[in-house]
């Protein structure tokens, strides 16, 4: 399992990191079940958000606050600030880290709805 990190360099440039997600197996303690688990990443709280208007596609944004974001239907693609650029969807898992800096680009892919789960950070208040 994997997840991609938008975070800005000390120099301000946003970048964006593959980010592998450690996990061990475990089996379930009333049946034989198996599956591979994370250790718990603490969290204040869950937003969900149904856009209603995008973002100005030209127009770079940092995040409000370190949060996953989590897509669940829609696509858009994401621009950083050194020009790399990345499609994203129902399923992506995105920590955004960016809160200062040159920030990113949003820009919506087709005409889908764009819905996600936002899951804030401890100490993420912006």
């Amino acid at each position: 399992m994997r997840y991609l990190r938008v975070f800005s360099d000390p120099g301000g440039e946003t970048h964006f990191e593959d980010v592998d997600v450690p996990t061990s197996e475990r089996t379930s303690p009333v049946s034989d079940a198996r599956a591979e688990i994370s250790e718990t990443i603490p969290a204040d709280g869950l937003l969900f958000r149904r856009v209603v208007s995008d973002h100005d596609p030209a127009t770079p944004h940092t995040a409000p606050r370190r949060q996953f974001v989590v897509h669940l239907a829609g696509e858009a693609e994401l621009e950083a600030s050194d020009g790399e650029r990345r499609r994203i969807g129902p399923g992506d898992v995105v920590l955004v880290e960016d809160t200062a800096g040159k920030g990113h680009i949003t820009r919506r892919i087709g005409d889908a709805e764009r819905v996600t789960l936002f899951i804030t950070l401890p100490g993420a208040d912006a």
